[in-house]
């Protein structure tokens, strides 16, 4: 899936993640997150089918997914998203969490579970707009003791 190109910037396509991205994605990461995923936490999911990038001549933004058995379902897990400031409110989120929970999908996952901090309505709203639902609230996830928002939806 691509967006269509404009006259001042080509085409962005989701493509697996490749070595050159990381200290793009790290920079998107820490800009983001106030509990940012270290660089070697990107560097270990190189290779894997679920680490997705929006770019063009520049990274946009990303998805980390992968699979987890779950009492003996298979679970697709969106460990992580995000879009570069400048980018957001373009329609890259949708993009990428689009392309993640197809992937997930076709790789046999029955359901996908998400964590997300309850003060991020910007988030709230991405997930809500794609049928994901409160199913519990983790008391105390986050490093600040903020809480988390565990959102399921069936694939």
């Amino acid at each position: 899936m691509t967006t269509a190109p404009s006259a001042d910037r080509p085409a962005v396509s989701v493509r697996p993640a490749e070595r050159a991205d990381l200290l793009a994605v790290y920079r998107i990461e820490t800009n983001a997150f106030p509990q940012p995923w270290p660089f070697g936490a990107f560097e270990q999911y190189l290779g894997q089918p679920g680490f997705l990038v929006a770019a063009d001549d520049a990274v946009h933004g990303y998805i980390v997914a992968d699979r987890v058995r779950d009492r003996g379902r298979l679970v697709g897990h969106i460990k992580n998203l995000a879009v570069h400031e400048a980018h957001r409110r373009q329609g890259f989120g949708k993009l990428l969490l689009t392309r993640g929970i197809d992937l997930l999908r076709n790789q046999g996952a029955e359901m996908a579970k998400l964590e997300v901090r309850e003060s991020n309505d910007r988030a709230l709203d991405l997930y809500r707009s794609f049928e994901f639902e409160h199913r519990a609230t983790v008391d105390g996830y986050y490093n600040d003791g903020e809480d988390a928002l565990l959102l399921v939806r069936d694939l």
